[in-house]
């Protein structure tokens, strides 16, 4: 055998017994420490089984503290009893962020095949035919990303059974949107809080007994990524440490997760961090010089100097409204809407 993989473990001496538990998208059978919002969800949507309408949600939380995690765990459940009664459905709205893209979403979801060359209102009055035969759960996840919130007015005005659910980070969403859909909205809020240091230990304790061999993380090892897990009040980013420190233990040959294993982990985790930090700096030095503009202006320059997408573009613009250092308004015109950015100075 050549040099370059004399050292690599072989399949069966792998520390990995299934991997597939620290995958950001693993869907656990329970999730653990939200009972309490999921009843709290489910309450909101039962309305829909006596055929009336359901109450709207609005959830708030921080990345990586089982916003979605609990809401897919109580959908599947609700399409496990009541798929004849209830159509069940997720939209995220990173990829699909314009009202067009939901409802032709949509129309794939219930299986409406005719959507070839038909415009937003044609494919609203088929899905609605469709969906008013029954009743509907409505999920926008990351509903801050919507380019604009004309389908929410649609499925108020449109679905006549429906529970709508919109997730998101931004605390000032509702505030954001236009008054006419606010007021039939009405939401229920529900925050999800980050987890304390007992139930991060807890969560992340159970998904390393399923993803390992028995006997592979050294205490020391299992600690560190605890505390900082903690500190990153995100789950994921305790997922990422164990999966990372496994991968750099194999490379290593070696059968145990040692803290120096770990280490390394947190080195990729925080030059990940350190790289996201310089992204944003780039963007508030194009903001600086270009204040006043569009967001679409600005968005090609960002994209001509750092290649990165309008996604990420996106999510940085509103990290940096968050903070107060740049503000956004919203501008409507004849043939539309834009968006002007300024630099708070």
């Amino acid at each position: 055998m050549g040099e370059l993989f004399e050292n690599i473990l072989s399949s069966d001496e792998s520390i990995f017994l299934n991997p597939q538990f620290l995958d950001f998208d693993y869907q656990p059978k329970l999730v653990p420490f939200r009972e309490s919002q999921q009843k709290y969800i489910a309450t909101c949507i039962k309305p829909l089984l006596q055929r009336r309408n359901g109450k709207n949600i609005i959830i708030l939380g921080k990345p990586g503290v089982g916003k979605t995690v609990s809401l897919r765990h109580v959908l599947n459940e609700l399409k496990e009893e009541y798929s004849n009664e209830v159509y069940c459905l997720y939209i995220n709205c990173w990829k699909r962020d314009t009202s067009f893209k939901i409802i032709s979403e949509i129309c794939q979801q219930i299986n409406y095949k005719w959507t070839h060359n038909k415009n937003f209102d044609e494919l609203m009055n088929s899905a609605s035919e469709i969906i008013n035969e029954k009743s509907a759960v409505i999920i926008l996840d990351e509903a801050d990303k919507l380019q604009d919130h004309n389908i929410i007015y649609n499925i108020l005005e449109d679905f006549h059974r429906r529970c709508i659910i919109l997730i998101t980070n931004d605390n000032d969403f509702v505030a954001k949107v236009d008054d006419r859909i606010r007021s039939r909205l009405i939401p229920d809020l529900i925050e999800f809080k980050p987890y304390n240091y007992d139930e991060t230990e807890s969560i992340l304790k159970q998904r390393t007994e399923y993803a390992f061999v028995p006997d592979v993380l050294e205490k020391e090892a299992f600690d560190s990524i605890i505390k900082k897990t903690f500190a990153c009040q995100d789950i994921r980013a305790g997922l990422f440490l164990f999966k990372q420190s496994g991968e750099i233990a194999e490379n290593n040959s070696s059968r145990k997760i040692n803290l120096e294993y770990v280490r390394q982990a947190i080195v990729s985790l925080d030059i990940a961090d350190l790289n996201t930090d310089k992204d944003t700096e780039a963007i508030i030095n194009i903001i600086k010089e270009n204040s006043g503009k569009t967001k679409g202006e600005i968005f090609k320059i960002y994209e001509s100097n750092e290649g990165k997408s309008y996604r990420t573009f996106q999510r940085k613009l509103k990290e940096l409204e968050d903070k107060k250092i740049i503000s956004l308004k919203d501008e409507i015109y004849e043939s539309g809407k834009r968006t002007i950015v300024n630099y708070a100075e």
